[in-house]
């Protein structure tokens, strides 16, 4: 798989949870060879849980892993320092981002730790997000915890 493949199944979830009425921010964590792990949202509005996180509901949904060095956490966004910090506590290897234009988390900590990072700066993760602070002020600022 590609990383924009993996992207999609990210922007996937990402889509499921704004038409949730959630904060469209996807995530999906991949094996080194491309099988998914397990995918997941941002759903702190849908459950009102300020820890589900895309990342950390991908996470959960993967299920224990012997090893996560070689594993992949594709997000749409740059991950906050909550989600940095779950990549570096279990020592994930690689982080796929689809955009960092709207908001800028700990990518560059990872990089500095180790961590492969890439950021795509897709436009449709830009349009989404742009489109969700632009109409959710309120949310948005909850979510990043202003």
């Amino acid at each position: 798989m590609t990383q924009e493949e993996m992207l999609d199944v990210a922007v996937g979830e990402a889509r499921k949870g704004l038409s949730e009425g959630g904060i469209p921010i996807g995530a999906a964590l991949f094996s080194a060879d491309g099988v998914l792990l397990g995918s997941g949202r941002n759903r702190r509005v849908q459950d009102d849980d300020p820890s589900v996180h895309g990342e950390t509901d991908a996470f959960r949904a993967a299920g224990r892993q012997r090893d996560y060095r070689s594993t992949i956490m594709v997000t749409t966004l740059s991950p906050c320092w909550y989600c940095s910090g779950l990549v570096r506590q279990f020592n994930i290897g690689a982080v796929v981002i689809g955009e960092a234009q709207t908001f800028s988390g700990g990518h560059d900590w990872l990089a500095e730790h180790g961590v492969a990072v890439t950021v795509l700066e897709d436009q449709r993760c830009v349009e989404m997000m742009t489109e969700f602070i632009a109409a959710h002020p309120d949310v948005w600022l909850e979510d990043i915890g202003e």
